[in-house]
């Protein structure tokens, strides 16, 4: 598949005059409301590392592309005791999908709380009023796992917009996901752990794992009730080395499922929650549209890495971190990543 990520430029930076902005805006989820009206939900960070998920309107010019934004408040405040550890946490990094069969917004992020980074969800009717679902729970498979995948940090989830087939052959929803196998619950691998039955690499990777869409149908909070784990995909490439993660919203095309990814290289901390010597670049994937567990296609070589200014300097610097998309056409779309940690960037994706 021939894939190309172009930057456009910086979309949001902190505002100064705001404490809960303090360490920078970054890593945000965007939706279409029903008006069609584009909404940015960049996660915001306020001074010791607590994070809130904000709400913008973005500005766009003639053409529709977009020029700035217009903060219009915060949706999610770490609220809950899961999601703060005294130092630091809160709400981060959330992915935001608009699943037809529930007609509702649902949206993963990363509780950061006591027991270190955890997905959770929450769901809305018209993108700007949230409501928590709680946190996620893996069903215990030691058939199949030999583990039970609570135990572990995790982090990326993204939700597929549509009903795809799970592995009992059933309809089902689809979610990507990126445990890590550390058990003391720090923000990197430790490579002595022991990773499940099965796994191919103890480096963090992509997993994907289902609910039964008919249960969801009739009540949503069953999506907090996953099963059937399966690894994805491993890190390959020299730029991939140390993890991959998930990065945006899977999108629809002809030749799959169409999702931006990102790789890690460098020196991981343990410990650290900022990373000061690693280097985050973004590739695709394309996964089978009725098999999700199947990838047909994979970049090469990153198709964006940190280059200009903003993507170097930050508070965690040399970091490109896709997380959200909007599409625009049959064959392209905008998609809006983290820069350095400390503002938004956007660029054209085409396909």
């Amino acid at each position: 598949m021939d894939v190309h990520l172009e930057r456009r430029g910086v979309l949001m930076v902190a505002d100064p005059d705001r404490p809960d902005e303090a360490w920078g805006v970054l890593n945000p989820a965007s939706l279409r409301d029903r008006d069609g009206e584009l909404l940015l939900l960049p996660r915001v960070v306020a001074e010791g590392n607590v994070s809130r998920v904000g709400l913008a309107r973005v500005l766009v010019d003639d053409d529709g592309d977009p020029v700035g934004v217009e903060r219009l408040g915060v949706v999610l405040e770490p609220d809950e005791v899961w999601e703060c550890n005294g130092a630091g946490g809160g709400v981060e990094d959330p992915r935001v999908t608009f699943v037809p069969v529930l007609d509702a917004w649902v949206m993963a992020y990363t509780a950061f709380g006591p027991f270190g980074p955890r997905p959770a969800l929450a769901v809305s009717d018209d993108g700007r009023t949230w409501r928590r679902l709680g946190m996620l729970r893996h069903r215990y498979e030691p058939d199949h796992l030999g583990t039970d995948l609570n135990l572990y940090p995790n982090k990326d989830a993204i939700w597929f917009p549509e009903p795809v087939v799970g592995p009992d052959g059933t309809a089902c929803l689809a979610m990507l996901h990126r445990p890590t196998w550390d058990l003391a619950g720090m923000s990197v691998v430790d490579y002595d752990a022991t990773p499940p039955t099965g796994t191919s690499d103890p480096r963090p990777s992509i997993w994907v794992s289902f609910v039964p869409v008919d249960e969801a149908v009739a009540d949503v909070m069953a999506l907090t009730d996953l099963r059937w784990h399966r690894e994805v995909a491993v890190p390959e490439q020299p730029w991939e080395a140390e993890k991959i993660g998930g990065g945006t919203p899977p999108v629809r095309t002809p030749a799959g499922w169409l999702t931006v990814h990102h790789g890690v290289t460098g020196h991981l901390t343990p410990g650290t929650a900022l990373q000061q010597h690693v280097r985050y670049c973004a590739g695709f994937m394309v996964h089978d549209l009725d098999d999700v567990t199947r990838l047909v296609d994979r970049s090469v070589d990153p198709v964006l890495a940190p280059e200009v200014d903003q993507e170097r300097d930050g508070i965690v610097p040399n970091v490109v971190f896709p997380t959200a998309i909007d599409v625009r056409g049959d064959d392209w779309a905008d998609v809006f990543y983290g820069m350095a940690d400390s503002r938004i960037g956007w660029a054209r994706l085409t396909w």
